[in-house]
């Protein structure tokens, strides 16, 4: 079998593209299609674990909306940068990798067999795939090795549709100045477009959609309304806005500060989202609120870079002060060995190499070290005994006194660890606080009214309203039929790249 395909392209980043296929993923679907999600290249550290690995967050999320299990093949390559200028690069789910930002772009080519196995093994097995580019279609200047937008589809023969966001203005010029900077062979495989993100009545822009049409002969697929149920569901790169109204009732006030290489702060959705609790981050130059109930440090692609970011806002006071004052803090991931006595990195293993103190709030020392872990884990709470699950990412191992008070058992082995008054707590387990039942028992710690909701019936309900508001807005059969089986075919060898 050979899938259909489609593509969909950005005129730029952050134009809603990842909600966009996550959206079209559920409505085929509901159309009884084996469909799949791909996005040959991602940067972003926000990821997920998946059976082989990691991959982008996003391709996860799209890959619950299609009603499969998320797999490498979904997004063959995942750069999770480490600082303004390096990336680590992973291939199939593991690290093959660090470049700085000129190594890759030229080395980029060389991916593409990668990128190219995991499509056909996805072709091979669905009925239709549906390709996420990255950034914008017409970066030209990056067009001659490009394996996510237009390179990637001319060498699997897969028509695109182009997706810009009207919420940023310019749409018009976004469209149709990437018409006239596309060369004539990446033009021709462009099918139609989608505006996103739209306030107020559609047909105000009518004119302005017979101006794109006229002036590029691309159809037009529909005017995309803004969507508030995408606000309930995880973002890719971007941090969600923080409400900044007063606290409702007996909320618990949880902020977490914005580390500049801040990963996987998806964490905080189900907190977001809970009733019981006011979250917000609290961006660069701003203070940590001292009537903060519980602190939260995310995990980090650069430990001892955040850590010296962290100093550098006066947040490591702010964190010291409230735990002296009998605050509660949480560190996840990087964020747990933020908060011990040392960390050493000769290598550079996760950043830059060297050795710096932590912040001293546990009496434990990380060590990184060059294998990293990646894996989908269950266990148990070892204070309230209950069931938890989610996933580890890290490198890295953290020892000491306070580690034989572990916050969890998970797989049979201890996990984290807890300061002898309790109120110091740190952990490897990501997604701890979708599981219900434990969240509202860490909660009522914080404030008694906390009760258990259901947070990934949640997450269906906002995949489902997304995909309604696709339905309604979009033409989607005439986009799907536009897809068409890709005529590439990959060398056999090629298959080597599957991890």
């Amino acid at each position: 079998m050979t899938a259909r395909c489609l593509m969909i392209q950005g005129t730029g980043s952050d134009v809603g593209k990842s909600l966009v296929v996550a959206g079209l993923c559920r409505l085929a679907r509901r159309r009884g299609i084996r469909v799949a999600p791909f996005k040959p290249q991602n940067m972003s550290n926000n990821a997920a674990a998946c059976d082989g690995g990691e991959i982008g967050r996003a391709q996860a999320l799209q890959a619950r909306a299609a009603g499969v299990e998320p797999d490498v093949d979904h997004n063959p390559v995942l750069l999770k940068p480490q600082s303004d200028r390096t990336a680590q690069v992973v291939v199939h789910g593991h690290v093959r990798s660090t470049l700085d930002a000129a190594n890759f772009l030229d080395g980029r080519a060389t991916l593409m067999p990668a990128v190219m196995a995991s499509f056909e093994r996805l072709a091979a097995r669905h009925e239709m795939v549906i390709v996420e580019g990255a950034g914008s279609a017409a970066e030209t200047n990056l067009r001659r090795a490009d394996i996510a937008n237009m390179g990637f589809a001319r060498r699997a023969d897969v028509p695109v549709c182009l997706l810009a966001d009207i919420e940023r203005g310019g749409v018009i010029a976004n469209l149709v100045g990437t018409h006239a900077v596309l060369e004539p062979g990446d033009r021709a495989l462009v099918v139609g477009f989608l505006v996103n993100r739209f306030r107020g009545d559609p047909g105000l822009f009518d004119a302005g959609l017979e101006d794109i049409i006229s002036r590029t002969g691309w159809p037009s697929f529909g005017v995309i309304p803004w969507l508030p149920a995408a606000a309930l569901l995880p973002a890719e790169d971007a941090v969600p806005a923080s409400a900044r109204s007063p606290r409702a009732g007996e909320q618990a006030l949880i902020v977490a500060p914005m580390l500049s290489r801040m990963a996987n702060f998806d964490d905080a959705d189900p907190l977001r989202q809970d009733p019981a609790v006011d979250f917000r981050f609290i961006p660069p130059g701003q203070p940590l609120p001292r009537d903060a109930d519980l602190v939260i440090l995310f995990g980090t692609k650069s430990t001892l870079g955040d850590l010296a970011f962290l100093r550098a806002q006066g947040w490591d006071h702010d964190i010291v002060a409230h735990a002296r004052a009998g605050g509660r803090v949480l560190g996840l991931c990087g964020g747990f060995q933020l908060l011990g006595r040392r960390i050493d990195d000769p290598r550079g293993v996760d950043g830059e190499a060297g050795s710096i103190e932590g912040l001293g709030l546990l009496d434990v020392e990380t060590r990184m070290q060059g294998g990293k872990t990646v894996r989908r884990i269950a266990g148990t709470c070892a204070t309230s005994g209950l069931s938890v699950s989610g996933y580890e990412i890290h490198c890295g191992d953290t020892r000491g006194p306070d580690s034989e008070r572990p916050m969890f058992e998970l797989g049979g082995r201890p996990d984290g660890a807890r300061s002898a008054n309790g109120r110091i707590e740190g952990s490897y387990l990501h997604g701890l606080f979708a599981s219900d039942r434990f969240r509202a028992w860490y909660l009522r710690r914080l404030n008694e009214t906390a009760a258990a909701f259901d947070f990934d019936a949640g997450v269906e309900r906002a995949i489902d309203a997304v995909a309604d508001g696709l339905e309604a807005a979009v033409a989607v059969d005439r986009l799907f039929a536009t897809a068409r089986p890709t005529t590439a075919t990959a060398p056999r060898r090629l298959r080597k790249f599957r991890a």
